[in-house]
């Protein structure tokens, strides 16, 4: 079965870290670029994030810039989010997905899709 599978979520206090995975069940992620969207209770999900297929390009929106860092290892087929300085602003259920595109190429579509992992940040 071609899935992805996210880990990494819990509850953190405001100022904290979290490490959040990516990783490729049944197929290679090395030729997807990969995005992480996030979506609050009560929003709209919302793309915060994307990396080419070789790493060599990543995106982020102002919301997390200088905060979050978006990295791969395809080698463990794992894409990873490191979430830095969290704000309560930040909760919400994490997803990832991937896109058959060696780059983050906004005029295409997302062929998977995981189930994503919940962010909690509170004191």
């Amino acid at each position: 079965q071609l899935q992805l599978v996210e880990s990494g979520g819990g509850l953190v206090q405001p100022g904290g870290s979290l490490r959040l995975s990516c990783a490729g069940s049944g197929f290679t992620l090395s030729f997807y670029s990969i995005a992480w969207f996030r979506q609050a209770p009560g929003k709209e999900r919302e793309e915060f994030s994307c990396i080419s297929s070789n790493g060599a390009s990543t995106t982020y929106e102002d919301s997390v810039k200088g905060r979050f860092t978006i990295s791969r290892d395809n080698g463990k087929n794992t894409v990873y989010l490191q979430m830095n300085t969290l704000e309560v602003e930040d909760t919400a259920v994490y997803l990832c997905a991937a896109k058959a595109s060696l780059w983050c190429n906004p005029d295409m579509g997302y062929d998977f899709w995981g189930q994503g992992t919940q962010v909690t940040v509170s004191s």
